[in-house]
C-alpha cells in the first residue's frame, strides 16, 4: 500500500510542477490555489509513505517519478524539445529509481 500512495504523492508532485508554471509567481489565485493544494497533498502523502519505505528509496522514487512525469508532460502538451540526451537522462532516472528499489535489503 506505501508504494501505490508514493505514486500517488508523484502524480501530485507532477500536478504541482505543472501549476507552477500558471502561478505566474503565484499571483494568479486559482492556478496558485490548484498548485498549493497539490503540493500539501503530496507532502502529506509522501510522509504517510515514507513510514513504511526507506527515506533515500521513497524520496528519490518521489522525485524520480514527478521529474519523468513534468517533462513528459512538457514534451506533450508544450512541444518542449525532444532529442536524444534529455530521453536518455529520462532512462538514467528511470534506472537509478529501479536500481535503488532492487538494492534495498528489506
Amino acid at each position: 500500500m506505501a508504494w501505490i500512495i508514493l505514486v500517488l504523492a508523484s502524480l501530485f508532485e507532477i500536478g504541482f510542477a505543472v501549476g507552477l508554471k500558471y502561478t505566474d509567481g503565484f499571483t494568479k489565485l486559482w492556478p496558485s490555489i490548484f498548485t498549493l493544494t497539490s503540493m500539501t497533498i503530496s507532502v502529506v502523502l509522501i510522509s504517510i509513505a515514507l513510514r513504511d519505505i526507506p527515506l533515500g528509496t521513497g524520496y528519490a522514487v518521489w522525485v524520480g517519478l514527478g521529474t519523468i512525469g513534468a517533462v513528459v508532460f512538457g514534451i506533450v502538451f508544450y512541444a518542449e524539445q525532444t532529442n536524444l540526451a534529455r530521453i536518455l537522462c529520462l532512462v538514467m532516472v528511470i534506472g537509478g529509481i529501479i536500481g535503488l528499489q532492487l538494492s534495498n535489503s528489506d
